[in-house]
């Protein structure tokens, strides 16, 4: 991946917070964009104990989070009825749109999209 930013996904996210040597090596000296989703997705688990809920948010910390602008609403609302994704892959992919990043994830769904440069990473 060239470029100096990338548009990560949810699962990316978990990847990286898990240790993941690979996705480590994958981003590093990459300036990492995440969506307002993923950021609730992420600290939203029921199940965190204290030292994740931590860790999380200083990985956020690290980030750039992209809110729920207008424009990510519209960009949204246009690719849901357009590859009816559900909500939140969506916005994470209206977010890149806006950002004009590529975006990184695992979810081979989100590869249908032709308004983003999606990169499916697979392990």
């Amino acid at each position: 991946m060239s470029g100096n930013s990338i548009f990560i996904d949810t699962n990316i996210a978990l990847y990286l917070l898990a240790g993941d040597s690979t996705m480590k090596d994958l981003l590093y000296g990459k300036r990492v964009f995440i969506s307002a989703i993923s950021q609730l997705e992420l600290l939203s688990y029921h199940k965190l104990t204290a030292n994740e809920r931590a860790g999380i948010k200083e990985f956020i910390n690290q980030c750039t989070v992209v809110e729920l602008t207008e424009q990510v609403k519209k960009s949204t609302i246009l690719l849901r009825k357009k590859y009816n994704f559900k909500l939140p892959d969506s916005i994470i992919v209206a977010s890149a749109l806006v950002e004009q990043l590529p975006l990184l994830t695992t979810d081979k769904q989100l590869e249908k999209t032709t308004e983003v440069n999606t990169v499916i990473y697979t392990f």
